[in-house]
């Protein structure tokens, strides 16, 4: 199985899906779903597929952590 393991945040896509965000974050599939149908978070619906824009996600994870990835 080949894994996409990002070493930077300039590697990662422009768009990313609730997989990325899983990889990302370290968290669950199930855990990255809950999170992109949270209030506040940054998705975007494009039909039934949804999708974080990478500036939206590095603003999103800063202003709940004070820091940023």
């Amino acid at each position: 199985m080949n894994e996409n393991f990002y070493k930077s945040y300039d590697e990662l896509p422009l768009m990313l899906s609730v997989q990325e965000i899983a990889k990302v974050l370290g968290i669950s599939k199930t855990g990255a779903y809950e999170l992109v149908r949270s209030k506040g978070f940054p998705v975007l619906k494009i039909g039934s597929r949804m999708v974080v824009p990478k500036e939206k996600f590095r603003e999103w994870v800063e202003q709940n952590t004070g820091g940023s990835i």
